[in-house]
């Protein structure tokens, strides 16, 4: 990656309210352009959107865009939350505070997992505020036909946002991805001690799953009401959200297509990098 995008250079706050509550939102603010591109994280323990978009980010920038990594409130440096309501609504909440804060009027963006529920969130109630959407491995909650809810990955964030040990890491990690070989010893440790740094978001993730055992609610009845051309990219051998709820958001979402990747599990953006970068570029430029 470019010496002059890193983590630290680019990293900024905004302070918002929500519900009442002033929360102070991490955000990554990288590159220039006429068109903003807003990439949301997933919810594992130690989640960034710098974390989970890391191999993404430069070639957007090089692309033109402005791209702007949102850390959801109850993840990374952001504040934490207890939130016993849908978290998909609540991070969409706080998008439509950190863009106003920020001018931003008009957006693309990019959802991986809990990100997806929360751009569908977003996309339903700004429907004018979104240029373009690309959906992986979440848009809506909801009980599957044919795969067991909760999924075997879900089953494993909980164990370890419960007991954040290496060992429930490992357990968990071995079934995000489909070729384990790019997981190092390094990788878990920097993983872990990105947990571990703020204890307070473990214990309110899990009083909020306490009180609300599912965040993310069935969005399947409204998707219809999305405009915006949605790109839904899918791995075949995804263990968290099943390839049906991609099908689903195909089936329902009036402008949208879908792109699987074999033998690639629950993050397509980084297993895939390559190939989903220029699958990513080529629909925002269409």
């Amino acid at each position: 990656m470019s010496t002059e995008i890193t983590e630290t250079g680019t990293s900024r706050f905004v302070r918002i309210e929500e519900d009442g509550q002033e929360l102070n939102i991490h955000y990554n603010d990288c590159g220039q352009g006429a068109e903003t591109v807003v990439m949301l994280h997933g919810s594992g323990p130690g989640a960034s959107g710098w974390a989970n978009f890391l191999r993404n980010v430069e070639p957007l920038v090089q692309a033109g865009y402005r791209v702007i990594l949102m850390d959801c409130p109850g993840w990374s440096k952001s504040d934490s939350i207890v939130s016993t309501g849908s978290r998909s609504d609540l991070n969409a909440r706080v998008l439509k505070a950190v863009a106003d804060k920020l001018g931003l009027q008009r957006i693309h963006i990019i959802g991986n997992s809990m990100g997806g529920h929360s751009a569908v969130a977003f996309a339903l109630t700004n429907p004018a505020r979104v240029n373009k959407l690309v959906l992986m491995g979440g848009g809506t909650g909801g009980t599957g036909l044919f795969t067991l809810t909760p999924a075997e990955g879900i089953k494993l964030i909980n164990a370890l946002y419960r007991d954040p040990s290496i060992e429930n890491l490992k357990k968990m990690m071995t079934v995000f991805v489909y070729d384990t070989s790019d997981l190092t010893e390094a990788l878990y440790q920097t993983r872990l001690e990105n947990m571990l740094q703020r204890r307070d978001h473990l214990e309110n993730y899990v009083k909020s799953l306490d009180a609300n055992p599912r965040p993310f609610p069935d969005f399947g009845s409204r998707l219809g009401e999305i405009q915006a051309p949605t790109l839904v990219i899918w791995g075949r051998d995804d263990r968290f959200v099943p390839m049906e709820t991609g099908l689903r958001l195909l089936a329902n979402i009036p402008n949208s297509e879908l792109h699987v990747f074999n033998r690639c599990g629950h993050w397509v953006q980084w297993e895939c990098a390559d190939r989903f970068n220029r699958l990513v570029r080529d629909f925002l430029q269409k």
